[in-house]
């Protein structure tokens, strides 16, 4: 699936442009290069401006990837692409879109950590909206400044504490938001035109900044408590007062914040954040397809609080997943959340995490609930339950690996979980860590270690893997649990239906679409898994998909009466055709009243 499926060209429409020459080959918005047509050129004085011949979009694309493959290292990619991006827009998001799977890990992930950390030496052109402490004064004058005269769908914002594993970086964090904004626009289908990517730049606690001549923020130590409170909330509110259906989408934050800030505006606003919710439904998601394959044989349709799940790694990732499953088997299944919460046990680097006292922390109470009382679980002698020890005792349908720690799931760790299987029930298995030299376990060791029984997903790409198996090599594709193939749609179809906020129902519906999608449910019907096909989709049909994640949480939005906007569900889909925005030229027609940058 593609985008271009949904929109071809001759669906867009002329534009009326106002630029003119030199201005309008600046405007990396509207700028075509060498694709302006010879009537275009006359029209707007840009005859003498450029070489002869004409180029398609396509010739303009082949010709960036020869100069981009001539780059020798990733970052030196990046710098190319970022330079792309301030020329021209649709040929900037048609060569990444021509080339997915190797470009998003250059302009995202983890390419982009590196580009970060280099932000004040790296720095040419600035980009985005940066909003600093000491000018709180003046915050809705500069934020109206940046957004006079524009129709705003997103805001992605970040205070950049915890950027991509690397930390507090201060007011590099910018590019994390451009960054996640740009995925929005290149497998979301945003009009890049109505996002803003934003920068709270609230101090800085990493001494290499501080310490840095150079450095290009805000030179003091990060503020907390309610300083830090009525400066985010007073951003917050200028996004209600001014742009009341647009979403916000937090980025990056410490944990702490994260967790606090999601739940103090999400019944007031659309607000999302990536690294709860997305980490959260994607995996969601990929243990919904699998549960269906693995209990396919049962009588009754499997549920999600019919699992036992084992997280390993209870830091910010594994309770933003647990988190998210166990409120979709409250929406889903209609248990309460304390019966939920008994569908999990939590390791962590102290082992089992059982009777504790919450802490005065958000991560700390969040843990607290899934604590185990169970009487006998306190009784070692180590005063350790380790993960070998719960697997024999709970004997899990779900063991999820967040914890960074490579090779905890080994081989007898995997053989006992298999062992307290029923014989036609397969493991399912994900070793989300990432980098890949982080992940809990290799693929092909799973495979190898259960003869090819385990549903497994990654959290960093492994692409298909050999297996022997009873004497036969067989190839497996090890599908990778990404964000990408869900919060750009679920955002999408936040926007489309102008949700009023983002519900846990539009959350699980986004994420059952996903699952509906997997190939190894295949055409053929649930349960008829096609052998080695991986449990979700391909990162490079990502737009395709998002799309119709967005379309599925949007008729539910609604369905439940979310929707700020006077929609049926039979008209969702063509006003998402309608809606979403794809990188190809249109024809431009020069009006001095029409649109300018």
């Amino acid at each position: 699936m593609d985008f271009h499926e949904y929109k071809p060209k001759e669906t867009v429409s002329p534009q009326r442009i106002a630029l003119r020459g030199q201005s309008l080959l600046a405007s990396p918005r509207f700028n075509k290069g060498t694709a302006f047509t010879r009537s275009e050129r006359a029209s707007f004085g840009l005859e003498g401006r450029l070489p002869y011949a004409v180029n398609s979009l396509e010739e303009q694309c082949d010709r960036a990837w020869e100069q981009i493959q001539t780059r020798t290292t990733d970052i030196s990619k990046n710098t190319f692409l970022q330079s792309l991006k301030e020329q021209n827009w649709a040929l900037y998001y048609a060569l990444l879109s021509r080339h997915l799977r190797a470009l998003v890990p250059i302009i995202y992930t983890p390419t982009e950590a590196d580009a970060i950390a280099n932000y004040s030496h790296i720095f040419r052109r600035s980009e985005g909206l940066f909003l600093t402490l000491p000018n709180e004064d003046k915050m809705e004058e500069l934020f109206l400044e940046a957004t006079r005269g524009r129709d705003i769908d997103l805001f992605v914002v970040t205070d950049a504490e915890a950027i991509l594993g690397i930390g507090d970086q201060g007011v590099g964090g910018i590019w994390i938001s451009t960054a996640k904004s740009v995925i929005y626009s290149l497998i979301g289908g945003l009009d890049p035109n109505r996002s803003v990517s934003v920068v709270l730049d609230v101090g800085t606690n990493n001494e290499d900044l501080l310490n840095d001549p150079l450095y290009l923020g805000w030179r003091e130590r990060r503020v907390r408590g309610d300083i830090y409170d009525r400066f985010v909330d007073k951003f917050v509110q200028l996004i209600r007062k001014h742009f009341p259906h647009s979403l916000l989408h937090f980025e990056d934050f410490g944990i702490d914040n994260a967790h606090r800030l999601l739940q103090k505006y999400r019944d007031t606003h659309a607000v999302f954040n990536d690294d709860i919710q997305g980490t959260g439904a994607v995996t969601l998601a990929c243990i919904l397809a699998a549960i269906r394959i693995s209990s396919h044989s049962t009588e009754h349709k499997p549920r999600l609080s019919d699992q036992r799940f084992v997280v390993f790694g209870a830091g910010s990732a594994g309770m933003g997943i647990t988190v998210q499953l166990r409120d979709a088997m409250v929406t889903t299944d209609g248990i309460s959340r304390q019966e939920a919460n008994k569908c999990f046990w939590l390791i962590d680097k102290e082992g089992l995490l059982i009777d504790g006292n919450g802490g005065s922390d958000v991560n700390m109470r969040l843990r607290s609930e899934f604590y185990r009382t169970d009487e006998g679980w306190n009784q070692r002698p180590s005063g350790i339950v380790t993960l070998l020890d719960v697997i024999h005792r709970v004997h899990p349908t779900v063991l999820i690996g967040t914890s960074t720690r490579a090779g905890a799931f080994t081989e007898e760790v995997v053989r006992a979980m298999v062992d307290g299987l029923e014989p036609d029930q397969r493991p399912i298995i994900l070793p989300l860590s990432n980098p890949s030299r982080l992940s809990e376990a290799r693929p092909e060791d799973i495979l190898n270690w259960t003869e090819g029984r385990a549903l497994v997903a990654t959290g960093s790409p492994f692409g298909t893997v050999k297996v022997n198996i009873g004497g036969k090599e067989r190839e497996f594709v090890i599908a990778e649990c990404n964000n990408a193939l869900i919060y750009p749609g679920l955002g999408f179809g936040a926007i489309l239906s102008h949700s009023r906020c983002v519900t846990d129902t539009m959350l699980v519906a986004g994420a059952n679409r996903l699952a509906e999608l997997s190939p190894l449910l295949g055409e053929v019907g649930e349960g008829e898994a096609q052998n080695g096909a991986g449990i979700l989709p391909d990162i490079d049909i990502a737009a395709g998909i998002n799309f119709e994640v967005g379309i599925a949480v949007a008729e539910q939005a609604v369905r439940e009466g979310s929707a700020a906007v006077d929609l049926r569900i039979e008209e969702v889909r063509a006003k998402a055709e309608a809606k979403v925005w794809v990188p190809i030229y249109s024809e431009y027609i020069y009006d001095e009243t029409g649109m300018k940058d």
